[in-house]
């Protein structure tokens, strides 16, 4: 357990030799650090990989009040835990859905941009370049239209007491087989304890949705971003998926793929290519 700065616990959990290249991956919603289960053991003989369930989820602490959950202090945390596993060197980052949007604040020179070598973003973008792009796309009103609406149940979570019950009849579960299964021939079983895990990390919504898509302040990475971004995606669509960073990010790749929001669960081996090829490729543009 790694302790953060106000106090909450943090279960992290390392595979590989610490002697390799650090690569960190970060959960959404509503998973836990089980998601990469299947991604691990794909990329250990290269890195030390680092995986840890965020605060609400899985073996960490449960804070209850909303403001424990504000991106701000998921930064504070996954300093906390680079802080632990890698002091003295970058780590590669990868995240999925909400462990992607809470980060992109943590890539910026200010705050801990030059303690990360490269980021891939799968399905999470950040809220702040997402608000600026809405905003954006005027012209296109369709593809606004097509983001607002796969994106219906952010109004329901702002709510008082009301998602969490809903939570607790299986609303969530339904929601992550519905969408897992699109494009496949079988449904994939959302993670262990999904409802517990449902009703603490609704307040992600709560803390920063409003604020951050009504008010953005958009960060300026310049360190190298992937984006994946799969085309059966309900959640996150293709539009705002590549379009959103691409004004704020100065070395930008991205890729479409064959898929649904649930990707890293579906298809470990292919996101674990993708990384391994970007990394690579960094490496080599380096030496070069």
């Amino acid at each position: 357990m790694i302790t953060s700065t106000d106090g909450v616990r943090l279960a992290v959990q390392e595979s590989g030799d610490p002697a390799n290249p650090t690569l960190v991956a970060i959960h959404g919603y509503p998973d836990n650090h089980t998601i990469w289960d299947g991604l691990v053991p794909l990329l250990t003989d290269r890195f030390h990989v680092v995986t840890y369930d965020v605060r609400g989820a899985g073996g960490s602490d449960r804070p209850t009040a909303v403001s424990a959950y504000k991106i701000e202090q998921l930064v504070e945390d996954f300093g906390a835990v680079i802080d632990a596993v890698s002091p003295d060197a970058p780590v590669h980052l990868l995240a999925h859905d909400w462990g992607s949007i809470q980060i992109w604040d943590a890539l910026t020179d200010e705050t801990f941009g030059h303690r990360v070598s490269s980021f891939t973003s799968v399905s999470g973008p950040s809220l702040d370049h997402a608000g600026l792009w809405m905003r954006g796309v005027t012209d296109h009103p369709a593809l606004a239209l097509k983001q607002l609406l796969s994106s219906y149940y952010v109004a329901l979570y702002q709510l008082p007491w009301l998602p969490e019950r809903l939570a607790r009849t299986g609303l969530v579960d339904k929601m992550v087989a519905r969408s897992s299964s699109l494009g496949r021939s079988e449904k994939v079983l959302p993670p262990a304890e999904p409802t517990s895990e449902s009703e603490s990390l609704i307040q992600l919504y709560r803390a920063n949705f409003a604020r951050r898509l009504w008010r953005p302040r958009p960060p300026r990475v310049r360190i190298p971003v992937q984006v994946i971004a799969p085309t059966e995606d309900i959640h996150v669509t293709v539009g705002v998926a590549l379009g959103a960073p691409a004004p704020w990010v100065d070395d930008l790749r991205t890729h479409t793929i064959p898929g649904n929001h649930w990707m890293v669960r579906q298809s470990p081996e292919v996101i674990a290519r993708l990384v391994g090829e970007f990394i690579d490729e960094l490496a080599h543009e380096t030496a070069s």
